[in-house]
């Protein structure tokens, strides 16, 4: 049933506790050659883990999520916030997604190989079908990538998706497509499982008034910036889910989460604080998930404007940050250290690097030269994610010994990622977990529609395009070497720290994954978890 109406909220009482805290709630493998089908669920596929118990079906689990507002969408190709990718995975699929190892798994693809020279692809389609029971076809394919390269639109994945000639592309059969490309593209399976590369019907309409995906929920109602349900898709290629609905409700605090959760009127409350983790953990009440090395955190510098624009000020800044005392106060310990690069203990990252350490009288030094010894600057920062208040006190601490006066702006947590884009000059940043390509294709070539340090410098992106051009896997890494060297010595990300990310569940929520870094496959995936 697709009704194009958007569902109200209840005016009943169902959830109390959550509305006296502002909670909104509604009712409700290898790169080169062929790549076969490969079995890609999470734990839900078989036993629980914590109790060897056998999958139940039925029930409707209630997730938690901080929101936009009323900017959040069902368009898969417009998803930005963790809510959007979160409910777009339910209602959507691509034709790969990264696995906990950060490589493509095959999903709407059965299977993809290329010719010699690694500039063309073939790309089989599994037998599929989308909600209103039409076949998931080539023609939707190609449809869904020329929407999302789209000029005069800017979706999440189109600077991913810049390798492939969309116009020669074509259809080679119902269930194939060949992909031509501009150069020879030896990770093309990683255009494939880009964030936000969904395929949607060519017949698509308003996605946020009854959307037809092809994944394991489908649409029931949106409430934007409160609520949306979802209901099991039975016809699904990998299997029905096990609930029969899942509601996703929004909680911009994550304090609301917290209480929701403990409540009982939410059993899964996405991003939690290290300290409500350590609060809880083991004690029975509510079960903790941290998945590891999740989210890079970061200071965003704008390398187009003052005073960023100079390298000698970047350098500064690099050297003025203590990440251990950000991490232990930001993160309350929970993650590692950064040093100024995306994707520690990715493929490709550059781990032979010496540590960067903090070095006042040397960032002083740099200072001094730039001519900004009296430097003033704002730095943007929000309650939007776990974290970046306190990383922005502690670096105005750390920043006032080296002479440098840093004003904490607060932001709104329902336009903060927007606002930052473009605006400012300074900013805290976050990244879930992706391959060192993919964050390199959106977020650092002149192209890219997510670059908010405007690093813009066409000698790396043609780095970058010789080393999509490589074979030979060796080759091709001492080419994103040279690019992490340059990002190291001058780039616009100040790399501070790597964060756990924390789930909390109810006890009787199983099959989370927890081996599954934020933006991969198997996060917040709800077809294979159950309610015991």
């Amino acid at each position: 049933m697709h009704d194009d109406r958007v569902s109200p909220l209840p005016s009943g009482s169902r959830f109390p506790g959550l509305r006296r805290r502002g909670f909104l709630a509604a009712t409700g493998a290898a790169t080169l050659g062929a790549f076969p089908l490969a079995a890609c669920g999470g734990s839900g596929n078989g036993g629980d883990p914590r109790t060897g118990g056998t999958p139940r079906r039925g029930g409707r689990l209630r997730a938690a999520f901080a929101g936009g507002g009323a900017s959040e969408t069902l368009d898969p190709h417009r998803a930005n916030l963790f809510a959007d990718a979160a409910r777009a995975k339910a209602l959507f699929d691509k034709l790969a997604d990264y696995g906990p190892d950060l490589a493509a798994r095959p999903r709407l693809a059965e299977r993809w190989e290329p010719n010699g020279t690694l500039d063309r692809w073939q790309v089989t389609l599994r037998e599929a079908v989308f909600h209103d029971g039409r076949p998931v076809t080539a023609e939707d394919v190609l449809h869904s990538y020329r929407r999302i390269a789209d000029p005069r639109e800017a979706f999440r994945a189109k600077a991913s998706l810049e390798p492939v000639d969309l116009d020669a592309s074509r259809a080679t059969g119902p269930r194939s497509v060949e992909f031509v490309l501009k150069r020879p593209t030896a990770e093309f399976p990683n255009v494939l499982a880009a964030f936000g590369a969904y395929i949607v019907p060519a017949h698509a309409g308003d996605f946020d008034r009854g959307p037809v995906g092809s994944g394991p929920f489908r649409f029931v109602s949106f409430a934007p910036g409160r609520s949306a349900v979802f209901r099991r898709f039975d016809d699904h290629w990998d299997g029905a889910p096990y609930l029969d609905e899942v509601e996703f409700v929004v909680a911009n605090e994550e304090s609301a989460r917290v209480n929701a959760l403990l409540g009982g009127q939410v059993e899964y409350a996405h991003e939690l604080n290290p300290t409500t983790a350590r609060a809880h953990e083991g004690k029975g009440q509510i079960d903790i998930v941290r998945l590891r090395n999740s989210a890079m955190q970061a200071f965003c510098m704008k390398t187009d404007r003052p005073p960023f624009d100079d390298v000698r000020v970047r350098r500064a800044f690099f050297l003025i940050a203590d990440r251990e005392e950000l991490v232990d106060a930001a993160l309350s310990g929970a993650g590692e250290t950064g040093n100024d690069l995306f994707g520690k203990g990715y493929e490709y990252y550059a781990d032979g690097l010496p540590q960067r350490e903090q070095d006042l009288e040397q960032a002083r030094f740099l200072l001094r030269r730039a001519g900004a010894e009296d430097l003033r600057v704002t730095l943007d920062t929000s309650a939007v994610a776990a974290g970046f208040t306190e990383a922005a006190s502690v670096f105005r601490d750390q920043a006032k010994r080296a002479g440098v006066t840093v004003d904490v702006r607060m932001g709104s947590k329902d336009s903060y990622w927007s606002d930052i884009l473009d605006g400012g000059t300074l900013c805290c940043y976050r990244s879930g977990a992706m391959p060192i390509e993919s964050h390199i294709s959106q977020r650092l070539l002149t192209g890219s529609t997510t670059n908010a340090t405007h690093w813009r410098h066409r000698d790396f992106d043609a780095l970058y395009r010789q080393a999509q051009s490589t074979r030979d896997t060796k080759d091709r890494a001492a080419v994103y070497g040279r690019m992490q060297r340059r990002l190291h010595a001058e780039g616009g990300f100040l790399v501070w720290g790597f964060a756990d990310w924390i789930i909390g569940t109810a006890r009787t929520v199983r099959g989370v994954e927890a081996n599954a870094p934020a933006n991969t496959l198997d996060w917040a995936r709800f077809d294979k978890v159950w309610l015991a």
